[in-house]
């Protein structure tokens, strides 16, 4: 991916036609590096979503509504007291470097004007927000403090002067002319690497354009080349951007303009429509990565412990074949015990059930008399018998554990934050962790809340995400005549059609809807089963979530995700 200098410079554009001149009304911090700010401007309400996270870094217009925490941290606190009703005067780019500059016109504690400078450094790992006091110079306070001794060069702590990063010794591209650039290119071997040694904002991506373009080694080509990219940057020629994203083998990349060297792209109306497009999938299951590595960890451990209990189970029931042994090695002890006496080692007699094969050779306890020993040979022989039936069963229990953690691992992968803590309470209640009622939390024995969908053909598709949902959904709120569906034999996600009658369309909807929130998510042809609510119990004492059912009918579907988040409400 490239949110370069550049990309932030078509990207400023986009930002400043909503928000220059736009009120803040509400701050939002949903998540430890994102904020959002809710902006109003000729009577239209936008959210502004700003991100320092180490890997999705950026900031842009967004329609992704995260739930907001019920108690909010401090830096969104402090934010809300600076900020909440202020006005964006300006938005501006630094020059060729990846920080963006809301300036704020707000209101001190008597009322007087204040203005503020809002940061947004948009460099990787090192991405951060803060709030400067403009005619002091000095940092408010930041998203990510960094103390003397993390960084020597600039300190970015509440009280300390405000230092931009260092900038790289590097040329304008804006300014270079044909004849300097003619120059510095000349005889060049690897140009797509000068390129962004030489220039400040170009990313490997947008050198790799320039020289796809060119095509051709000699310096006039690549030239053109160059001032053709550079003139297709929004903000050069003032125009809007043409957002552009790509697909490259099992990558996916984008740019703000499109790559005349990258085949299987899509292009979107903005910018913004195209980051949500590409980061918030990403971008919520790296949340919930966050929220629930600990349950991860707990339940591949637990997975872990239980796949090595059945591999004991299973020896334990290779050596109950041995039984009949036992029994055969005892009964020709007590046949012979005249042969025998306290202290030897080993007795060899004649195997009366087949004369044919030679003496066999038993061994012996020195510590035990002859009768004691045959009784021991007994005694082995009926626990391994008694043995048989006891391990079956807890292989089965064992195997049956196993398929609830793989599904509740399978629910992970697609859970939402809200999703995270009903597992958690689910986990808790079935005793494989404690659970720490979160202060201000939704009641524990709360309605679960469903995920919806609409079909082409206007259908109301309902998805329970967990276990909990799950059977609220399938034996409480569906009806007996409604269509129910669900991933053939791996764990997944319960689907029904709220109708009694729904057309084809979407019965293959709701089937790829199933396939995608199951274990089969990435696969390419899904067995999906459907039935009607009335066949489909579930058995006493079963683990939550568990269902069997009958009078099914197999589909066959493809799981796609971009479909899929296109029915959602």
């Amino acid at each position: 991916m490239a949110f370069d200098a550049m990309f932030l410079k078509s990207m400023t554009e986009e930002i400043k036609e909503g928000a220059e001149s736009g009120r803040i009304m509400k701050i939002h911090q949903p998540f430890p590096h994102e904020l959002i700010l809710f902006i109003r401007k000729n009577r239209e309400n936008k959210r502004l979503l700003i991100s320092a996270h180490p890997s999705y870094a950026r900031v842009q217009w967004t329609t992704d509504v995260p739930e907001n925490p019920a108690n909010p941290p401090m830096f969104c606190m402090l934010l809300r007291k600076h900020l909440e009703g202020a006005i964006i005067e300006e938005v501006r780019q630094e020059p060729n470097e990846r920080i963006l500059v809301l300036g704020i016109r707000g209101k001190d504690d008597i009322g007087e004007n204040r203005f503020l400078d809002l940061y947004i450094e948009i460099m990787g790992r090192h991405s951060n927000l803060t709030l400067v006091d403009r005619a002091k110079g000095t940092i408010i306070d930041c998203i990510k403090h960094i103390s003397p001794a993390q960084n020597s060069y600039r300190t970015l702590l509440p009280g300390a002067t405000y230092i931009l990063p260092p900038k790289a010794d590097k040329q304008d591209p804006f300014s270079i002319s044909a004849s300097d650039f003619e120059r510095l290119f000349l005889d060049e071997e690897n140009p797509a690497k000068r390129l962004v040694k030489e220039f400040a904002g170009f990313s490997p991506l947008l050198a790799a354009e320039i020289v796809g373009r060119a095509n051709e080694t000699d310096t006039s080509s690549l030239q053109n080349a160059f001032f053709d990219c550079l003139h297709e940057i929004p903000s050069f020629l003032g125009e809007k951007a043409v957002p552009h994203t790509f697909t490259r083998a099992d990558k996916e990349d984008y740019y703000f303009m499109p790559l005349i060297f990258r085949d299987n792209f899509k292009t979107y109306s903005s910018l913004s429509e195209l980051l949500d497009a590409f980061y918030i999938g990403k971008a919520r299951r790296d949340r919930v990565h966050q929220m629930g590595h600990d349950l991860e960890r707990q339940l591949a451990t637990e997975r872990t412990r239980n796949v090595l209990k059945i591999e004991k189970l299973e020896h334990t029931l290779l050596e109950t074949e041995k039984a009949d042994e036992f029994r055969t090695k005892g009964e020709l002890l007590t046949a012979n015990l005249y042969k025998m006496e306290k202290g030897m080692e080993s007795v060899t007699v004649q195997d009366f059930y087949d004369e044919a094969l030679p003496d066999i050779t038993i061994p012996l306890d020195t510590r035990k008399t002859p009768s004691q020993n045959a009784q021991y040979y007994f005694t082995r022989y009926q626990k391994l018998r008694n043995a048989v039936a006891y391990v079956n069963e807890q292989i089965a229990l064992t195997q049956e554990e196993i398929t609830y953690l793989d599904g509740i691992l399978a629910q992970l992968e697609t859970a939402s934050p809200s999703d995270v803590e009903e597992i958690r309470q689910e986990l808790a209640e079935q005793g494989y962790i404690r659970y720490k009622k979160p202060k201000n939390g939704r009641q524990k024995n709360a309605q679960p809340k469903l995920e919806k969908y609409t079909s082409t053909s206007g259908l109301p598709i309902l998805v329970g995400k967990n276990n909990k949902q799950n059977e609220y959904l399938t034996n409480k709120l569906a009806k007996n005549n409604e269509l129910w569906f669900h991933v053939k034999d791996l764990p997944g996600s319960h689907v029904v059609i709220q109708d009694p009658n729904p057309d084809e369309v979407s019965i293959t909807e709701a089937a790829m809807i199933a396939a995608y929130f199951s274990k089969a998510r990435l696969s390419s042809t899904v067995p999906v089963d459907a039935t009607l609510i009335k066949h489909v119990k579930k058995p006493n004492g079963a683990k939550p979530g568990y269902v069997i059912y009958d009078n099914q009918t197999t589909y066959f579907v493809t799981p796609d995700e971009e479909k899929v988040q296109a029915l959602k409400n």
